[in-house]
């Protein structure tokens, strides 16, 4: 889950260098040590995230791999970096698409930044592309996440669909994506870029049903002050997506049945009817079967809509995509909450994939959401899906108290001086008996609780009472290294 960043340049010093700030930024490094070879790994792998480029490299140059990557992948954002840096060779690598430029050696602090920002506007960038095609009715398949086995049978199906003006009902569990569903096969009809117009008839006030639908005119009843159009002519010549239609009343089934048979809809209070030409796309999360035995449903109507069902599987039966619709969330929310959630552990994703998500994707995007509100490290971890975990880093005071920790006095160095054995594990008083400095009892508090606690640093940081964001730099502030403790403890 975390990102890579492909890392390309001839010499391995470099590489290794740039591989150590990566890292630290819980980042996977990928290696290229040529133009050629980066262009391998792009189309190889599949998942590059941000392009590392050395411009000055024997084979391909950067300047020329910089162009092949902009075609072959121009939505990977590529940070160019080089030896010697004109300012000629600054425009000239901007302009060939690059999104930031550095002459090395680079600071990991100015690099880390830099990946930061064009990951942000990458956030940012995908997000406004999502709004607009939503907007503009041009979402297709190419953007559902639907990789797993029982997703792309619905996906050769409503590719089939789109491509005429049959009904379509799409049936599916609450929270499965029946919308996206619906989307999808209208920005890849022949509708695609028309009005898209969606209506949830379980929400509709049962005395409002008509007019919303049909439309009325002015003075046609109490209230009725101006000429409202109706959904159906709203959508003419593009698609209405009827939401929960089985929670249509049933007046109001029998017009809809004439509309969709004729063709043609009767305004509240219009002396004539008016022509639509509209491509109905229904859903519902109800057995209309059962419904139709039981006369909760019109018979004709059913068959009317259910021209071309499509069952959109739960999320249970498509856990394989799981991964990459949690990537995708923690991308769209780091953009609207200005977060920097990189990815998530592994012990959380098994937690993820071991839950049976009753509320399918809509639930997942909730939890991601609240996750990300939660997080107080680059990654998510089992503490911040609480409801799901049944586990939580809040503990009471009194809990807090019961397990502080109690070990022998030891002797210790300190940055200035030497300092008392008698006053605790960490001392606050050097051999004069003055007071030592805070910021030294500071760093010998958080190294003392590196090597109590193994270097574990969730439990460091809820032992310490501050967040893991805080502890963790600290812990740079302090040149102390917590992996290192953790391997000997």
């Amino acid at each position: 889950m975390a990102k890579t960043i492909l890392i390309v340049d001839d010499d391995p010093t470099q590489r290794r260098l740039m591989q150590a700030v990566v890292e630290k930024q819980n980042f996977t490094a990928a290696h290229a040590d040529s133009g050629e070879a980066a262009l391998e790994a792009l189309t190889s792998a599949g998942n590059i995230d941000i392009i590392l480029l050395d411009l000055v490299m024997p084979g391909m140059g950067g300047m020329k791999a910089l162009e092949e990557i902009r075609i072959r992948a121009p939505h990977v954002p590529v940070i160019v970096l080089t030896g010697q840096g004109g300012i000629d060779t600054v425009v000239q690598a901007m302009q060939a698409g690059a999104a930031d430029f550095f002459v090395k050696p680079v600071s990991p602090e100015r690099l880390t930044v830099s990946l930061r920002n064009v990951m942000k506007v990458g956030e940012l960038e995908g997000e406004v592309v999502r709004l607009r095609k939503t907007a503009n009715g041009a979402l297709t398949f190419g953007d559902m996440i639907a990789d797993a086995p029982a997703m792309r049978q619905v996906v050769r199906l409503g590719e089939r669909a789109a491509k005429s003006n049959i009904p379509i009902l799409v049936l599916g569990q609450s929270g499965v994506g029946k919308e996206l569903v619906a989307r999808a096969i209208h920005g890849a009809s022949a509708r695609s870029g028309k009005p898209m117009i969606t209506v949830n008839c379980g929400a509709l006030p049962e005395n409002l049903v008509e007019s919303i639908l049909f439309g009325h005119e002015k003075g046609a009843f109490t209230g009725a002050i101006d000429k409202h159009l109706g959904k159906f002519r709203e959508a003419d010549g593009g698609t209405l997506f009827l939401d929960e239609v089985g929670d249509l009343p049933p007046d109001m089934q029998v017009k809809l049945l004439r509309a969709l048979q004729e063709g043609e809809i009767d305004p509240v209070g219009a002396k004539r009817s008016v022509k639509v030409d509209v491509r109905i796309i229904s859903a519902t999360n109800r057995d209309l079967v059962k419904d139709v035995k039981q006369g909760k449903f019109r018979e004709d109507l059913f068959y009317r809509l259910n021209v071309f069902p499509m069952d959109v599987p739960p999320l249970a039966d498509r856990m394989e995509d799981l991964p990459e619709l949690v990537r995708h969330f923690i991308g769209r929310f780091n953009a609207q909450e200005g977060t920097h959630i990189t990815g998530v552990k592994g012990e959380t994703m098994a937690l993820l994939k071991g839950f049976e998500w009753p509320g399918n994707v809509r639930q997942l995007e909730n939890a991601v959401f609240r996750a990300v509100v939660l997080c107080e490290d680059n990654e998510l971890e089992v503490e911040d899906f609480p409801h799901i975990s049944g586990v939580t880093r809040q503990i009471s005071p009194s809990e807090a108290e019961e397990e502080a920790l109690v070990v022998a006095p030891v002797e210790a160095q300190s940055s200035d001086g030497p300092v008392a054995a008698n006053d605790g594990p960490v001392h606050i008083t050097n051999t004069s008996g003055h007071v030592r400095q805070l910021e030294a009892i500071e760093r010998d508090l958080i190294e003392f609780a590196i090597g109590a606690y193994s270097g574990h640093m969730s439990e460091i940081a809820r032992r310490l009472g501050i967040g893991r964001s805080t502890l963790y730099r600290k812990v740079r502030e302090h040149d102390l290294d917590p992996k290192a403790d953790k391997m000997a403890g």
